[in-house]
């Protein structure tokens, strides 16, 4: 009698049903998932501005390196805003996903001002003059040609150890930078934004940041919000007036291993 071979199962073809089905099944997890963390930072951000006595921040989810479908995910889940770090990645997500709107939050060479004015509902890193105009340029061609149908909000990020290789403008020159955007036709001043620096104490970063931004208010007789808190410092920075939340690791979890 001859020993049959034990019958191997059908390798899974990429595409078939046992593959659409398993991604199915992941896509449904993952958005379990992030419905839970949304609703653990909404309720985080709710909780921390009753303890400050006062309105709660707006919340914006950061998603740079996580993958166009986990954002398509936030998107059924009702989030309507998301901020990204990398002009190049931003801008093919926001053409794969025109549902949402994209900020800038990272770092944006000038030569990138013209991609960035196309897509972006937001700038919360402007740190020159000279950036601060080329979205200015940027943005009005955009306009020109139908790309976009609205002027671009900006927010001047501050580098609050001068510390300027790192993004920001000093201290001193934030009111110098802010007349300029004032003067500019396609692009308003928002307010400020701030990232502390990993040795310094965020609390007073903040705090100190807050009471610029408005200053700066008054200088220019209206309301300037201030952008600041992350994962790690959301605490702080919700007691000491941030108006934007920028949260990543706490709603999308890990940075996804290449």
């Amino acid at each position: 009698m001859t020993n049959a071979e034990p019958t191997q199962p059908e390798p899974t073809q990429p595409g078939g049903p046992q593959s659409e089905a398993h991604q199915s099944e992941c896509a449904v997890a993952r958005k379990a998932e992030l419905a839970a963390n949304l609703d653990k930072v909404r309720d985080e951000i709710v909780r921390l501005a009753a303890a400050a006595d006062r309105e709660p921040p707006r919340l914006l989810p950061v998603t740079k390196f996580h993958p166009a479908a986990d954002l398509g995910l936030l998107a059924e889940l009702g989030v309507t805003d998301v901020a990204e770090n990398r002009e190049q990645e931003a801008r093919a997500k926001a053409a794969e996903l025109p549902q949402l709107r994209f900020h800038m939050i990272g770092q944006v060479q000038t030569k990138k001002a013209n991609h960035v004015a196309r897509w972006a509902a937001s700038v919360h890193s402007v740190d020159s003059e000279k950036l601060a105009l080329a979205l200015d340029r940027g943005v009005g061609r955009a306009l020109e040609a139908g790309e976009r149908s609205t002027g671009l909000p900006v927010y001047i990020q501050v580098s609050y150890d001068g510390d300027t290789s790192r993004g920001g403008v000093e201290r001193g020159d934030v009111e110098k930078l802010a007349r300029t955007i004032e003067d500019c036709a396609h692009v308003s001043l928002r307010g400020l934004m701030v990232v502390p620096p990993l040795d310094a104490d965020a609390a007073e970063v903040f705090d100190t940041v807050r009471q610029l931004a408005d200053a700066l208010g008054q200088q220019l007789g209206r309301g300037m919000e201030l952008s600041a808190g992350m994962s790690a410092d959301m605490a702080d920075a919700i007691a000491h007036g941030s108006d934007v939340v920028r949260v990543g690791t706490g709603i999308m979890g890990a940075r996804p291993v290449a």
